[in-house]
């Protein structure tokens, strides 16, 4: 009994690891996939022929030859199946459709006003019924629905807080997978940003990075030895509530004296209502302050270069702390990269120790990369994949 299961999962393992060589490799022949994993011949053509008949693998024309008969080579097949892919934050959902390498087949974008969860929850299911219907016919569907969520989520995708959203003890898990009837996934937004620039951006080759979030509050994903550290209950992260001021502004988290009081969009926009460089009005003030900066209005810009010290002051910290190879910014704050990154980098490199400098970088996210929904897909299909082993696929 028990030799039988210890090989239905030695197959299972051998399965996967043909499956990821052929994912990262592709196109390659089966030669090429014995090589690389160290199996046999005779163990991968058999697992190959699971995984055509499972439409994960493509067969296609014949390769290169180095003599002899030219090999037929075997493709991923990347649209098996898609994810939705979401990033919910204040106000706006930002929604991908990916494949399952997680390239960007569709996104939509759509903004809301009342955050309370039962005015945002029919939004979020029509956008996610709307980006469901767009996507193409494929052998396993959607495979999964990812949501990152700008607050503190339980390990069972209970929201447990999201301040800046006014949302307590929040079973979105749990509503959306009987709406819907398919696995979906929750994680704190900046978990799902350094996950999603880990495997898919700027972040691929960095063992130990900083992703910081910083839209209307501040988050903060860290991978350390090329994992990302989640904590004891999987809340790490919530640096945008670190005190840099004991008897400063009072935060929605109960607090006072938060970082994100001082170096978030939120921040930024009271400034500005303060300074009388945008009305209390506004619709959308943050777009407003970027178009006065883009046409030379000196005190929107010093504006934002006053707030570019407070983030530079908390990721000082940050960098004293955990010596990161790599700091990646990321959030709404990526489109006044020009304005505050010389004062951040400025901030850094006097007040963090100085063997901390020694092969940092500090990146911007890329505009057009979209970490956090990105990461979610990463997650998404991680699952899938680990639950297709569990079950065996089609056999």
């Amino acid at each position: 009994m028990n030799q039988t299961w210890n090989q239905q999962i030695i197959k299972k393992e051998n399965k996967m690891l043909v499956l990821e060589t052929v994912k990262a490799n592709t196109p390659l022949s089966r030669a090429n996939v014995a090589q690389l994993t160290g199996l046999n011949k005779g163990t991968v053509s058999s697992l190959v022929s699971e995984l055509i008949e499972e439409d994960f693998i493509h067969e296609s024309g014949p390769g290169e030859s180095s003599g002899g008969r030219r090999p037929v080579m075997l493709l991923f097949n990347r649209r098996a199946g898609y994810t939705l892919s979401i990033d919910l934050g204040v106000g706006y959902i930002w929604g991908l459709l990916t494949d399952l390498t997680g390239d960007i087949v569709l996104e939509e974008r759509i903004h809301f006003q009342k955050k309370e969860f039962n005015a945002v929850l029919p939004k979020l299911i029509e956008f996610i019924t709307k980006l469901h219907a767009a996507a193409p016919t494929s052998t396993y569907g959607i495979i999964g629905i990812g949501i990152g969520v700008p607050g503190v989520v339980s390990k069972q995708g209970e929201v447990l807080l999201a301040p800046n959203l006014d949302w307590k003890r929040i079973q979105l898990k749990q509503v959306l997978e009987n709406y819907f009837s398919t696995p979906v996934i929750i994680e704190n937004e900046a978990n799902a940003g350094a996950y999603g620039e880990m495997k898919f951006g700027s972040g691929q080759t960095a063992n130990h990075m900083i992703y910081a979030s910083i839209g209307n509050g501040i988050g903060m994903g860290l991978i350390l030895n090329g994992e990302l550290y989640s904590g004891l209950h999987g809340f790490a992260g919530e640096i945008g509530h670190m005190t840099i001021d004991n008897d400063g502004i009072a935060c929605r988290c109960g607090n006072v004296g938060c970082w994100e009081r001082y170096a978030s969009e939120q921040a930024l926009i009271e400034k500005a209502i303060q300074l009388e460089i945008i009305s209390p009005n506004e619709l959308a003030p943050f777009d407003r302050l970027i178009e006065y900066a883009s046409n030379g209005d000196h005190s929107t810009i010093h504006l934002f270069e006053n707030i570019a010290e407070y983030i530079g002051m908390g990721l000082t910290n940050c960098i004293n702390i955990f010596n990161p190879e790599l700091v990646i910014i990321g959030n709404q704050f990526i489109r006044a990269e020009r304005w505050i990154r010389p004062v951040i980098e400025k901030y850094i490199q006097k007040h963090t120790i100085g063997f901390h400098q020694e092969e940092l970088k500090i990146q911007f996210a890329e505009p057009k990369f979209h970490s956090s929904a990105v990461g979610m897909a990463a997650f998404t299909i991680e699952a899938f994949f680990h639950n297709q082993n569990q079950s065996n696929g089609h056999n």
